[in-house]
């Protein structure tokens, strides 16, 4: 089902996919920016053509990803696109601020930071879950749903 060359191990989130400009699969969609605000990759940006392809409007994918936010502390004016639901995959460090947040989120002077990504990840992966469960292209989004919600990590 999928592309092992598209694919990582998170902390939290075992085949995880790589982000959609880099190949990854509809999951994906997770890790990408908010649809109204200029990308610094737009040339290879496929969040527009995904969304299509699974069914959902650039203001329902919104929706989703605010929502989420919300429901899980996420929105900080500090982040990229104010949301951590907009933050992308980096694990080696966010050259903004998302780390920073992460850490007043998840931990504390002692944690390690594979145990705030832990969270993170997690948390993205139910994110992943949110916004397949809401495209109406339910033959496309079917197999990748159904991996992720019967596949605890």
């Amino acid at each position: 089902m999928f592309d092992e060359r598209n694919i990582r191990n998170l902390p939290g989130w075992k085949f995880a996919p790589v982000p959609i400009c880099f190949g990854g699969d509809v999951r994906a969609l997770a890790f990408c920016c908010h649809p109204l605000y200029n990308l610094t990759h737009s040339a290879i940006c496929r969040r527009k053509a995904t969304l299509e392809k699974i069914g959902l409007t650039e203001d329902e994918f919104i929706q989703i990803k605010d929502a989420f936010s919300k429901l899980h502390n996420w929105d900080d004016p500090r982040v990229c696109f104010k949301s951590l639901s907009y933050c992308c995959m980096r694990r080696d460090g966010c050259p903004n601020t998302r780390d920073y947040v992460l850490y007043e989120l998840y931990g504390n002077s002692s944690t390690p930071w594979p145990t705030i990504q832990q969270e993170y990840f997690s948390r993205k992966r139910l994110l992943s879950i949110e916004i397949l469960k809401a495209a109406k292209n339910k033959a496309l989004v079917k197999p990748f749903l159904n991996f992720e919600e019967n596949n605890e990590f």
